[in-house]
């Protein structure tokens, strides 16, 4: 009897390991498939077999422009996106243990924003191309400041005072775009396009641009995935077990940073997807920041790419951008999840 009962949790764990991954293969094929349906889809109606068709053999006619310079584009950011908020926002939840933490909490989001609207005011820049390397240098900046306040003084880096400082810092970022807007009217009209959040009409170049932070952020994350379990326990607890909690957050900060600066920069302020899409894996997995990680990175371009093909459905001939298309979704199960305490557990 005893034998037996030994023997069955190996057994248990290893069906376990084994549905996780199923699970994961399945997701990655929805990916595939609703990324060929963003490509699809749009304003202008197109036979699948021709889509597929202009994909493996491009020529010059229009509709292959559309699909090659504009649809390919668009689902290519939304992948880019959607992994690295998805990612940021596990992440930002593990390191925080706060399961009501997403990227936007460190401050990222308004330091890309502050960078932008400071780039359009006073140096002119006014193309999604030359947004990117100012919403990267404002997130970076913002982040290196976050982190340095929340570990002034003789008390160490706890995620209560990151949270503060980022919150802090945020709130005074906010106030100097609202300023800037106002004082320059014109900021403010290429600003509002950039803020709601959308994919569209952004090109192959802001794509390319991208790529390298959102990979080296995608790394940085997964490589933390044994050290926040650790973490998970209590900082006096992950110490005993080995990990270096400075170090850990340091590189977490970094993770956040890269993902949810490239983000940021290529689509705008999107929210809401590094909040729920979490919470939505830990129901599926658990808390197991090995599988937590990886799911979420495949989880969330569904949902972002979800997001954009409605928007383009519901409204045709014109369409509604993701970014409130997402809120549309995602305040719902936000309210959900704050209702349900049992969700809400890390």
């Amino acid at each position: 009897m005893g034998s037996s009962v030994g023997l069955s949790a190996p057994l248990r764990l290893g069906r376990g390991r084994t549905l996780r991954a199923l699970g994961l293969l399945v997701g990655l094929g929805l990916l595939v498939l609703i990324a060929l349906l963003s490509i699809w889809v749009g304003a202008r109606e197109l036979g699948f077999t021709s889509v597929w068709r202009v994909l493996w053999h491009p020529d010059s006619s229009i509709d292959s422009t559309i699909i090659r310079e504009l649809r390919v584009p668009r689902t290519l950011l939304g992948l880019e996106a959607g992994v690295a908020l998805g990612l940021a926002g596990a992440l930002m939840q593990g390191l925080t243990r706060n399961p009501l933490a997403d990227p936007g909490l460190l401050g990222v989001e308004l330091g890309a924003s502050a960078a932008i609207v400071v780039a359009i005011a006073y140096l002119g820049v006014v193309t999604a191309a030359g947004y990117v390397w100012f919403a990267l240098a404002g997130a970076a900046a913002v982040s290196v400041l976050v982190y340095l306040l929340g570990t002034a003084g003789r008390g160490r880096a706890s995620p209560e005072r990151l949270v503060l400082a980022g919150t802090a810092i945020g709130a005074a970022l906010g106030s100097l775009v609202y300023a800037i807007t106002l004082l320059h009217p014109a900021a403010f009209n290429a600003y509002r396009f950039w803020v709601v959040g959308s994919l569209n009409g952004r090109p192959m170049e802001v794509v390319v641009q991208l790529a390298p932070f959102v990979v080296v952020g995608v790394l940085v994350a997964l490589s933390l995935a044994q050290p926040l379990n650790a973490m998970a326990l209590g900082d006096e607890a992950g110490r005993a077990l080995g990990v270096h909690i400075g170090r850990t957050r340091a590189l977490g900060a970094l993770a956040v940073t890269l993902l949810c600066g490239a983000a940021t920069a290529g689509a705008g302020p999107i929210t809401f997807i590094g909040l729920i899409v979490p919470h939505g894996v830990r129901m599926l997995v658990g808390p197991d920041q090995r599988w937590v990680l990886p799911y979420s990175m495949v989880l969330a371009p569904i949902l972002l790419l979800g997001a954009d093909i409605a928007g383009r459905v519901v409204a045709r001939p014109a369409e509604l951008e993701v970014g409130i298309v997402v809120v549309a979704i995602g305040a719902p199960i936000f309210i959900l999840l704050a209702r349900r305490r049992r969700l809400a557990q890390l």
